[in-house]
């Protein structure tokens, strides 16, 4: 394990007292701070990394990188484990992760920004953008017969995962038609997928419930078409390198594929396998352009861009949304589940802390299959990000790197600077 924010975080305070100022590290991605100062426990900190090393001194999980910052500023940054077992590699300040499904908030970002720009409405119905989406069919419960869409579907259905699409994962025949069709084969165009997706019936009709599915990822062709550029490069364009996003993409370049992690398995015996090597040097890697799961990132780029939204959609001068926009996407326009609610891009926390060591209301966030984790709790100020690499997670260090992030909050008198 390293330790990294004890190490860091007295450099820094060496830095500001001499200076007065606080410095901005490229591989953290925000400026750092000392705890106290921004009314957290440096104390109760310190308990996440020995947490956290107990599931990797397991064989539970192959390492983390967690980050919190407050306002602005980082005050808990650290690796623990390995980003390889096999080579013994560890967890790096710029490791290079796979998010899957955290690709889903900033491909809504991305969708918002064109929506800003005043492309669309976003009850506007996909099939005025994407024609092949005109006269949807619905199954019925049973999934035994179809029958025209009622509703049309709308840019807002997909956003908020009420369209009627899925993933296909389960054994029921609409899962069938999505596996026979291939919807994201290998070498294929966003284009090819959109056609492929057009051609299944809905599992309910638009607006009707929430279902995760590949709505997200319709929503990259959608930018794509809507901005005549490729979904990739409008992403980078308008996205990444405004923010200062060097490592995230759909690719990993050969430069930089030492710093991408391996990806692993739980087995019965608790213990881990290996699902997806590291790669080897030399070679390129690139994904599937899927806005709902393709990208890969690093922790400092995931803390930028959260920042951005807690902020009102800039930082440090870039203004990628407005603050009425970000408010939009946090706002809960769809109940999910007890407590729960969806917004634009992103779960939404509805009940009431209650002085409790858990995210307020109004906190916002996502995850993905690779077991990474992130909120912005805008009550508190608060981002906190945590990545690893591990598939078909059963255990509970997402649960314990919250709570004692909260306990670290809550055990000190919030401050203002």
């Amino acid at each position: 394990m390293k330790r990294l924010t004890n190490l860091f975080l007295l450099l820094f305070c060496i830095s500001l007292l001499a200076c007065g100022s606080t410095t901005i590290v490229p591989e953290h991605g925000l400026p750092m701070a000392v705890p106290a100062d921004v009314g957290f426990s440096s104390e109760k900190l310190d308990e996440i990394a020995p947490t956290l090393q107990g599931y990797v001194d397991k064989g539970q999980t192959p390492g983390f990188l967690t980050a919190v910052a407050r306002k602005g500023k980082i005050v808990h940054f650290e690796t623990i484990g390995m980003r390889d077992v096999e080579n013994e590699k560890p967890v790096e300040a710029d490791t290079i992760f796979r998010i899957y499904s955290m690709s889903k908030p900033i491909t809504s970002v991305a969708v918002m920004i064109l929506y800003q720009d005043g492309h669309f409405q976003l009850d506007d119905p996909v099939e005025k953008y994407l024609p092949d989406f005109k006269d949807m069919k619905v199954f019925n419960e049973e999934q035994t017969e179809t029958h025209d869409a009622q509703n049309k579907m709308t840019i807002k259905h997909l956003l908020t995962h009420t369209s009627g699409l899925t993933y296909g994962w389960g054994n029921k025949p609409i899962d069938k038609l999505y596996g026979e069709l291939k919807v994201f084969r290998r070498g294929s165009s966003l284009k090819d997928m959109a056609e492929k997706l057009a051609k299944i019936p809905l599992l309910h009709e638009p607006g009707e419930k929430w279902t995760y599915g590949v709505s997200t990822d319709l929503l990259g062709y959608l930018v794509e078409v809507v901005s005549g550029m490729p979904f990739e490069e409008f992403l980078r364009s308008r996205l990444f390198v405004p923010l200062g996003m060097v490592d995230t993409a759909f690719s990993v370049p050969k430069e930089k594929v030492e710093r991408f992690a391996a990806l692993y398995r739980p087995t019965e015996e608790g213990g881990l396998r290996l699902a997806r090597n590291a790669p080897l040097a030399n070679d390129d890697v690139s994904f599937f352009p899927s806005g709902g799961g393709g990208l890969v990132s690093t922790t400092a780029d995931y803390l930028r861009f959260c920042q951005m939204l807690l902020n009102g959609g800039e930082l440090y001068g870039v203004r990628i949304l407005s603050e009425e926009n970000v408010k939009l996407m946090r706002y809960p326009h769809f109940q999910r589940g007890r407590g729960g609610a969806f917004g634009l891009g992103f779960g939404v926390v509805m009940g009431e802390n209650k002085g409790e060591a858990k995210r307020s209301k109004g906190t916002f966030s996502w995850g993905g299959a690779a077991a990474t984790i992130f909120w912005i709790d805008p009550e508190n100020e608060l981002v906190a990000v945590l990545m690893t690499q591990l598939m078909n997670n059963r255990y509970g260090f997402g649960g314990d790197f919250e709570r004692i992030t909260y306990q670290a909050l809550n055990n000190t008198e919030k401050t203002e600077n």
